[in-house]
């Protein structure tokens, strides 16, 4: 089924939720039907249904925008945690994680989908001797997804959006795009969402919508907040996508909160999105 441009959707794992059917009553229950799915590995949102879950999600009667993957050992303690951790980042992970990404395209195949996403890790800048073996990893995946007819989308987040954009030119692979979550760049207090939209408009494939405040300690998280209630502006952000031509769903993530308060605030959220677009 296919999903309308600007589509209020949600990001399962946000939802912590453990079967398809508890899933699909969350979405019921919030009144959309559009979810950016979790791959379901051990380590990151598995499922009870185990192998069988792909054919479960397919007959649920939800509209999936693309599923996620999270790497065993990423710890999101602090930034220095993530940074060594995250991705590809570390070579000696690298085997690992790949064969990880392999597993992960066979799952995307099996729900039917073409759009994988994930954190590629901190990208070293141009002149640092470690960017050349970080690119070609990343050639790599792009490789393994064109085999399997799939697109690869990069979550931004722990580099500037001009670092991004210039990875993505560099690399010249046209099925490695960008997951956009505005919120991420004040949590690492990389760059300002607004600019950065407009900067990487050509690689926006998909969209996690949550909301932050910048760090008040350099080097620290920043705050993750409701949507609305932080400085992402977000109403601002909605219209930046549509003035863009951005014709993907707009996920909803929240990552922090117990169980209910996660629920809160997405229905909260799914409300205020609609305000927005009624505004865009």
């Amino acid at each position: 089924m296919a999903i309308e441009p600007l589509a209020i959707g949600v990001c399962s794992w946000s939802l912590q939720v453990t079967s398809i059917p508890e899933l699909k009553s969350f979405l019921d229950r919030l009144k959309i039907d559009v979810v950016q799915i979790a791959c379901g590995d051990p380590h990151h949102a598995s499922w009870d249904e185990g192998d069988a879950m792909p054919a479960a999600a397919k007959a649920a009667g939800f509209r999936m925008s693309g599923c996620m993957l999270g790497f065993p050992g990423e710890d999101y303690t602090s930034p220095q945690t993530i940074e060594k951790t995250g991705g590809f980042g570390d070579p000696a992970t690298r085997p690992e994680r790949l064969e990880r990404f392999k597993w992960a395209l066979n799952r995307t195949k099996e729900l039917g989908l073409t759009d994988i996403m994930l954190h590629a890790g901190f990208l070293p800048h141009v002149g640092d001797p470690a960017r050349k073996p970080f690119l070609d990893t990343l050639a790599h995946v792009s490789e393994l997804a064109k085999q399997a007819g799939i697109t690869v989308s990069f979550e931004t987040g722990q580099e500037s959006s001009e670092l991004l954009k210039q990875t993505l030119t560099d690399l010249k692979c046209p099925n490695l795009m960008v997951n956009f979550d505005p919120a991420n760049m004040l949590l690492y207090d990389m760059d300002d969402p607004l600019k950065a939209v407009e900067l990487l408009a050509p690689f926006i494939r998909s969209v996690h919508l949550k909301d932050g405040n910048r760090p008040t300690t350099k080097g620290t998280w920043g705050s993750e907040v409701p949507l609305g209630r932080g400085q992402t502006n977000t109403r601002a952000f909605v219209k930046a996508l549509k003035k863009i031509g951005y014709r993907g769903a707009m996920c909803i993530e929240r990552e922090v909160g117990t169980q209910l308060e996660r629920y809160q605030d997405i229905e909260h959220g799914v409300r205020f999105l609609r305000e927005c677009l009624a505004e865009a």
